[in-house]
């Protein structure tokens, strides 16, 4: 683009100077530069001049308009009038899927679209077509963008044309939203978001810089997941039974709770079922309101043991708990078991870079530095680090990976017990291993031994912790001997690893359970998605009384008689702890509304009305904070992370509506003719208005990025230490398995169990995850569910081919007591007699999925 064009001379007696390209030109001592130079000022002009010859004047009707970095690059130059007076070359734009719009007239040829999805994503159907003034970027033809991270396009492209197409069903100008930092609830990750609201209705998603999580960008399913907060199917309105036989109605709050004096008869008469979906301070107010004994945390049995021992292993391994950046920076990684582009995408994208570690050291010892990435990209060629990934299925890392291994989940684990006892002797090798598993083995750990930094990334997704256990002896062997490792371990919901930590009980306990004269109260969790069908229906009409929070209509608040509308994390505030222990505080985007409250405040009134006082004085957040940090000394510092809710800049809020936000005093006109006061917010240092402090706020309470001249996600730069680093902050993160809170053990391994059993030929149950399916919530609404997997069942080719089925074959599959009919898929990397399929996938009960389930008839 030339923008960074600088005047360099050679030293105190040059008064001429060259003009220098700042991009590419290295720091030296002694530097003398000039950035307003006459010449060098002029020379940006005329590049910005001929950048807009073909480029069309519709900023009014374009949808990045008001956030250019084009449009910030011509003022800043002064680049006002035009002298291009020929027609100008048109384009004729794509279909790209209903996620990414497309318009390609606006393109001015700088190439950030296919860098970031080629070079770093590792997408293959973007490109440059064509060439000289006819440059084309789009695919080869109109078709849907195959990467999971397409979306970053609408932030990467400096004009318009890449936009966000979920946007234009209710577009709003930047300087017309509310804004709030958020945390992403979508995967187990935790990356940040900024969440734009306006009219009550969230908007869009935006990344959120935060260097040690998810960097600049985001997957498209945390940017595109959010239609859910806005669907019909939402429950905005209190409920309780109607009359005999009939359904539930709408009521009042005081009505409701007037109901509820009946019926909630204190702590001994409760249940309580938490979720891994809501917050900390939500699952530990249900847990006071109905004691200890009587808490649930409302995971399936085996994501409840799984969560417990991936908890356990984190909290005691010598191995550094690994953030997304550091896996960045690895040199060497090993994957045990987890499909990560699926189930925790933003991991992927980090492991791509992880990839090109080793060969950029290599580019190093040429003299080439590593910020000048044409130079090496050109060294490097299709160079690669050592990558193993050790799967069920097919993954997309399989492209980038050293070597890609397909097992069942019980070879999985024995394969990885024997490379870290390859490590290290003093760790168990499983028993009747065949000589190629134990060659393999030997093989991988030659090369972990050699690397200098090694991520060991695993996770629950193969349903076995057994394939944790082994991960944990590998992460452990290394770290025994002084060597830079890092384990990281992915979770099936975004706070499933902090309900593990508060503690509860599994949900198979509740069988045991006296329940007939009891009320249940389950928080923001479908139980039909944790357990089988008959088995959740049982249990639930099991309790005399049913009291449900949550914000979206499903099964579980079918059967309700009592209903709560639980606000969303957009609308609410709380903590988040992600996969590696990172505690992550969300704020609310959206002005609160009296029927709608977070888990934390519904679970609150219900203690008034149960007269229980373990609960009293909690109405702010930071309450809950400091009474879980003296419960569960694990959340040692979560008081002083929530303290902050009476932080000032000199006496001012921070605004979450920019200071050019329009139509304030009639944004209500159909309500009331008279402005209301702004609500206030006295759980955190932001306020509901265009009022307050306009400037750089500490980094967790940035609700926008903006500066003087810079509309655009450029303006990033500026609250950056430096470009690429650390944002200014003042207060740093918790993450609960540091030096401080981190329990290490002195070195203990796992001992192998049940991976010495043979793979039979018997059909057996083996999960495949996908980005758009397995999730619940991002599927509800939108263009997501466009894209939305179909059921189906992956078999082996040779399995296939032995019972004479293709792919129009159609199976009668009977899993858990259902009969399905779904659609054969023939892949490649399904081990011999599995039948893989997706899980959460709508009309597959993955609810009663668990690993090794055999599937009793398949024909």
């Amino acid at each position: 683009c030339r923008q960074c064009a600088v005047k360099a001379y050679k030293d105190e007696n040059d008064d001429k100077g060259k003009i220098v390209i700042s991009c590419m030109e290295e720091v030296k001592d002694g530097m003398r530069l000039s950035i307003e130079d006459p010449e060098a000022s002029e020379f940006r002009s005329h590049i910005i001049e001929s950048l807009m010859t073909n480029h069309p004047h519709d900023c009014p009707t374009c949808d990045e308009g008001g956030e250019c970095h084009l449009q910030d690059m011509t003022v800043m130059t002064g680049h006002a009038y035009r002298r291009y007076r020929f027609n100008k070359r048109t384009h004729q734009n794509q279909y790209l899927g209903p996620l990414v719009n497309h318009e390609m007239n606006r393109c001015i040829a700088c190439y950030r679209c296919v860098r970031f999805y080629k070079d770093y994503a590792g997408g293959k159907d973007l490109e440059v077509l064509s060439a000289h003034n006819h440059v084309y970027f789009g695919r080869q033809t109109d078709g849907v963008l195959e990467s999971e991270f397409s979306g970053n396009l609408v932030e990467i492209c400096p004009t318009g044309v890449f936009t966000d197409k979920t946007l234009k069903q209710h577009y709003t100008r930047k300087w017309d939203y509310n804004s709030a930092p958020s945390v992403c609830n979508l995967c187990s990750l935790g990356c940040n978001i900024i969440a734009n609201e306006r009219y009550g209705e969230i908007r869009r998603i935006k990344s959120r810089y935060n260097n040690d999580v998810n960097g600049y960008f985001l997957c498209d399913r945390g940017r595109y997941g959010y239609e859910y907060i806005n669907s019909k199917s939402r429950i905005r309105k209190p409920r309780i039974p109607g009359e005999q036989g009939k359904a539930t109605k709408a009521a009042g709050i005081n009505e409701l709770l007037g109901e509820l004096k009946n019926v909630l008869q204190g702590k001994d008469s409760l249940t309580g079922i938490g979720s891994a979906r809501a917050s900390l301070e939500s699952n530990y107010a249900l847990k006071k309101l109905v004691g200890e004994a009587n808490f649930f945390t409302g995971m399936s049995d085996i994501e409840h043991d799984l969560a417990a021992r991936g908890s356990e292993i984190l909290r005691h391994s010598p191995a550094q708990k690994y953030s997304l950046k550091n896996i960045e920076k690895s040199e060497c990684v090993l994957i045990l078991g987890e499909d990560l582009t699926n189930t925790a995408p933003m991991m992927a994208l980090a492991v791509r870079q992880a990839a090109r570690q080793k060969p950029i050291k290599q580019a190093g010892k040429l003299k080439i530095r590593e910020w000048d990435d044409k130079a090496v990209r050109e060294a490097i060629q299709t160079d690669k680090g050592p990558v193993f990934t050790i799967t069920p299925g097919p993954t997309k890392l399989d492209e980038i990976s050293t070597k890609s291994i397909r097992m069942a989940p019980v070879e999985i684990a024995g394969l990885g017990y024997a490379i870290a006892h390859y490590l290290d002797d003093s760790s168990p090798l499983p028993a009747n291993q065949t000589k190629d598993v134990r060659d393999l083995a030997k093989d991988i750990a030659g090369v972990l031994a050699e690397a200098e930094d090694v991520s060991i990334i695993s996770g629950t997704s193969c349903l076995d912790e057994n394939v944790m256990n082994a991960a944990s002896n590998i992460a452990s062997a290394r770290a025994g001997k002084n060597k830079k490792t890092g384990i990281c371990l992915t979770f099936p919901e975004a706070n499933t690893l902090g309900l593990t930590l508060l503690g509860g009980r599994k949900l198979s306990e509740l069988k045991d359970e006296k329940t007939a004269e009891r009320t249940v109260i389950i928080l923001e969790n479908d139980l039909y998605k944790k357990l089988p069908e008959k088995e959740a229906g049982e249990l639930l009409d099991s309790f005399k009384y049913i009291v449900v929070a949550d914000s979206l209509e499903n099964n579980t608040t079918q059967k309700a008689g009592y209903i709560l509308p639980a606000a969303v994390i957009t609308e609410s505030d709380g903590h988040l702890v992600n996969n590696e222990g990172r505690v992550q505080r969300f704020h609310p985007v959206q002005e609160p509304d009296i029927t709608i409250q977070p888990g934390w405040r519904w679970m609150q009134a219900l203690a008034g009305v149960t007269g229980n006082s373990e609960l009293a004085g909690k109405e702010h957040l930071v309450a809950y904070a400091a009474a879980i940090e003296k419960d569960n000394d694990i959340f040692e510092g979560l008081n002083d992370l929530a303290s902050h809710y009476d932080y000032r800049i000199g006496a001012q809020k921070i605004p979450r509506a920019p200071h050019r936000y329009s139509g304030r005093t009639a944004i209500h006109a159909d309500k009331t003719i008279h402005e209301p006061k702004p609500p206030e917010d006295e759980n955190s240092p932001m306020s509901f208005s265009m009022e307050g402090f306009h400037g750089h706020a500490p980094a967790p309470f940035n609700p926008w990025f903006w500066s003087p001249g810079w509309n655009s996600i450029q303006s990033l730069n500026k609250y950056q230490i430096e470009t690429g680093g650390e944002l200014h902050r003042e207060f740093p993160d918790l993450c609960l398995f540091g030096k401080k809170n981190g329990r290490v053990k002195k070195q203990e391994y796992y001992k192998p169990s049940g991976t010495d059993k043979a793979v039979t030929g018997e059909w057996t149950f083996l999960p495949l995850y996908h980005i758009y399916g397995s999730e619940e919530l991002s599927i509800k609404e939108g263009g997501l569910r466009e894209l939305m997997v179909t059921p189906y069942v992956a078999l082996n080719p040779e399995d296939a081919k032995k019972n004479k089925w293709d792919e129009s074959t159609k199976i009668n599959l009977q899993v858990d007591g259902q009969a399905l009919i779904v659609p054969v898929k023939i892949q490649k990397g399904i081990p011999a007699g599995r039948a893989g399929i997706p899980v959460g996938t709508e009309g597959i009960p993955s609810s009663g999925f668990t690993f090794g389930l055999k599937i009793t008839k398949i024909k």
